[in-house]
């Protein structure tokens, strides 16, 4: 759009008018008075222009706002206005007019921005006001105040701001309010600096006084300057191939200052709501120096006198009193009655300090944690607030608080968290630059950043990638994960839990996924990661504290992920372990595993999955002698249940890490593990492709102490490979390894038949094989009824 415009300005003619009009060429560029790609600077007004002295056209070089783009190659014009016609209408060249359309229909994404761009220019106003009066004590004769006033009519559906500032001439109105590429408050600084001023006084933001035909048919700019005796009026309507500038007759004087009036479009009535505009007041303007004051009505209720309720009372007084005897009552107490009054006045809608803008020093926590409530509507306490400058180059000031807890709608937390608020002295931009100044794991973190010196695009809605999007970004992560680390140093108080503790059950997520995302701070995050352990129980330790720990001539740091701490505690891979005095990183969520994988090691010693192959536990001499005795023990047992799996597994071992557990099965090196399985087969958008090829290899290993392995190796050593119980033993063992080592079933119906066929077999008292087929029975002889010697049957009582 940018590029179109220029583009459009360099192709316009310079040629005479045809009429006897003072001619102009306005456009709508004005939001930027530094419109460079680093700075962007602020004024209400910018241009270039062409006049007619008699017949011939001069024009003159004029600096525009962008060196080497705009600024030499600009038409500027001097106003050659005649002093005896009080008004003149200016007419736009084609060209300029369709631009201006373009700009103003596309520029902006949201129209409610034109009460920002028009509050702007007013600080702007009153910022050249207040410095003028530094300097020269005069210009305050006029009046001290320094303030601005908005007013909604939602009768006449108009908007009026009106400021306090250093007005306008005729001349200025002409050269500000119908130009473009020239920028009165980059001129004003300017002036400053060679005057050795102090130009920080100057706002100098961002404009876009045609923002204000977004929502408005026609706009009527008032203006009275302390070096004119006249007041001025400026109108244009939307869609109009001119403007006005006369004398202002309208009977409303100033004694100082602009008023711009906008007649609101069919579609933009509701602005002229006194809460809408509040509305928008507080959500870009609330920090603007000056205060804003806003028309509004108030409903109270007042207590009246009710004179008809007061004379029946009276009456009924002076007729009891003359039952009584006496001629008339005394004078009752009057009857109030309340009623409900409107009144209007003028309120202060910026009440809130920009704390960011004074020294850390001079802020307490209360004041910190009060405004992180009101900015942000939270009712928790921050953690812990970070809040500095930094100078340079590069200047911005920022304050960022850690939540004291996690939204509710954690499903949307790494949704576009809208936590970081952008300004530019002391206006709010946007909160939509989240991605752009923060990583997405510390999304978390909520904060401001003020600075002048961000890229943004004409109409501030796009953060351009610079040099100095980087240096801000860098500078908030390196605060961020500074508070996080003193966070992680506060100690317990008592039986309540760490600040560390509460943060990490909110957030710790967050800080796993920078360790995948964020390679250059992944030592820092490494120092602030949190898990379980065979050692911590129920509390959670760190990656230091684990080191501290381990056993003498321990190399690696040991792990096992699985989908619960249950899980976990007993999987037969940590059996031997736990046996032997190794403790075991526990990983129950999903993103753990990938994360210790993308760290690899932590101080020089590197993480080791205990469900996967070539695990190192140190054996010594007589342990190494008995494994390889157990080896050939059972090589033929192995080989056997190797050609049962056939390719299920890639080879049968014995194990040295299970200690209660007949077998188990471990994955390769490379490739997924059970449990990184598991988590694939759930996504919804998964590759079952990819999933088959990196499904990592399967060995499945065998216990030689265990009875069932003992009960196989004899059952075999018996009855050799035709032995068809010894096949469904293995096939069984091979199923429940799949189970215990977080696997799934490859075909729960016949490990189902199995379980049924024992359990039938058991509960007949008959028994049954592995292979889930009762066992045949052998042939019983025929009972016979017990014969007792010596017994006289006839005469047997129990028989008769």
């Amino acid at each position: 759009m940018r590029r179109m415009a220029m583009s459009m300005l360099r192709a316009l003619p310079v040629q005479a008018p045809t009429t006897r009009h003072v001619q102009a060429v306005r456009t709508p560029i004005l939001a930027v008075g530094g419109l460079s790609p680093v700075n962007s600077s602020r004024s209400a007004y910018a241009g270039i222009a062409t006049f007619r002295n008699g017949n011939s056209l001069r024009s003159t070089v004029a600096s525009g706002p962008w060196p080497g783009r705009l600024g030499r190659k600009s038409l500027s014009v001097s106003s050659a206005a005649a002093t005896d016609v009080q008004e003149e209408t200016h007419e736009y060249q084609a060209e300029v007019h369709r631009m201006m359309d373009m700009i103003v229909n596309s520029l902006y994404s949201n129209r409610e921005v034109f009460l920002r761009e028009l509050v702007s220019n007013g600080s702007d106003a009153l910022d050249k006001m207040r410095f003028e009066g530094l300097t020269d004590r005069s210009a305050f004769e006029t009046g001290e105040e320094l303030e601005m006033r908005i007013k909604g009519d939602s009768e006449k559906h108009t908007i009026t701001i009106e400021d306090t500032g250093i007005g306008m001439t005729k001349e200025e109105l002409l050269d500000s309010l119908g130009t473009i590429a020239r920028s009165g408050t980059a001129k004003f600084a300017e002036r400053v600096k060679e005057t050795k001023g102090d130009a920080q006084l100057i706002g100098q933001f961002g404009v876009g006084f045609y923002s204000s035909f977004l929502v408005a048919d026609k706009v009527t700019v008032q203006s009275k300057s302390n070096g004119s005796d006249k007041q001025w009026l400026w109108e244009s309507a939307s869609g109009s191939h001119s403007y006005k500038v006369k004398e202002d007759d309208s009977g409303e004087p100033l004694k100082r200052g602009t008023r711009v009036t906008l007649h609101l479009k069919e579609d933009a009535c509701e602005l002229a709501d006194e809460k809408k505009l509040g509305e928008l007041i507080k959500q870009y303007s609330e920090f603007i120096q000056f205060p804003i004051r806003l028309w509004t009505t108030k409903s109270e209720q007042e207590k009246v006198p009710d004179e008809e309720a007061t004379k029946r009372k009276q009456e009924s007084a002076d007729a009891k009193a003359k039952e009584e005897g006496k001629e008339t009552a005394d004078p009752v107490e009057p009857v109030t009655r309340t009623v409900s009054k409107s009144t209007e006045a003028w309120q202060v809608q910026n009440d809130s300090k920009p704390l960011w803008t004074r020294s850390p020093r001079e802020v307490s926590k209360d004041e910190y944690d009060a405004f992180f409530k009101q900015t942000f509507k939270e009712f928790l306490e921050p953690l812990t607030t970070s809040h500095f400058n930094v100078e340079g180059t590069i200047e911005f000031t920022a304050m960022l608080f850690v939540p004291g807890m996690a939204p509710f709608e954690q499903q949307d937390a790494m949704a576009r968290s809208r936590n970081i608020k952008l300004f530019v002295k002391r206006v709010f931009i946007s909160d939509e630059f989240d991605e752009d100044l923060m990583p997405r794991y510390l999304s978390f973190i909520k904060g401001i950043v003020d600075s002048s010196d961000l890229p943004l695009n004409v109409s501030r809605e796009i953060l351009q990638e610079s040099r100095v999007v980087r240096v801000i970004k860098r500078q908030l992560v390196k605060r961020s994960l500074d508070m996080l680390t003193e966070i992680a140093k506060r100690p317990a108080e008592g039986n309540k839990k760490s600040d560390y503790s509460t943060f990490w059950e909110s957030f710790g997520r967050n800080l796993k996924l920078g360790c995948i995302e964020d390679q250059g701070n992944r030592k820092v995050l490494a120092e602030l990661l949190r898990f379980p352990s065979s050692k911590s129980e129920d509390d959670m330790t760190s990656l230091k504290d684990y080191v501290s720990r381990m056993k003498e001539g321990q190399k690696d740091v040991f792990y096992m992920a699985a989908d619960s701490l249950d899980a976990a505690s007993s999987a037969p891979f940590v059996e031997r372990l736990v046996q032997r005095d190794y403790e075991v990183l526990y990983l129950t969520e999903p993103i753990d595993e990938v994360a210790i994988q993308n760290l690899a090691e932590y101080d020089d010693k590197k993480f080791v999955d205990v469900s996967r192959e070539g695990i190192d536990l140190g054996a010594d001499d007589q342990d190494t002698k008995k494994t390889e005795e157990q080896v050939e023990q059972l090589k033929s047992l192995t080989e056997y249940m190797a050609k049962v799996l056939g390719d299920k597994v890639e080879k049968v071992v014995v194990s040295q890490r299970l200690a209660d557990s007949p077998c188990a099965l471990v994955t390769s090196k490379f490739g997924y593990s059970a449990n990184m399985e598991r988590i694939m087969k759930t996504q919804a958008m998964g590759d079952n492709r990819a999933m088959e090829y990196m499904r990592g290899r399967r060995t499945l290993e065998v216990n030689p102490d265990h009875p069932v392995i003992s009960s196989l190796k004899g059952r075999f050593d018996e009855h050799g490979d035709s032995d068809s119980n010894a096949q469904a033993m293995t096939e069984l063992l091979y199923e429940t390894s799949l189970l215990t080592s977080g696997f799934s079933v490859d075909s729960p119906k016949d490990f189902a038949k199995r379980i049924y066929g024992m359990m039938s077999g058991l509960s007949s008292g008959i028994g049954a094989s592995a292979s889930g087929q009762p066992r045949k029975q052998k042939q019983s002889t025929p009972a016979v009824d017990p014969e007792i010697l010596g017994a006289d049957t006839q005469n047997d009582p129990w028989k008769q």
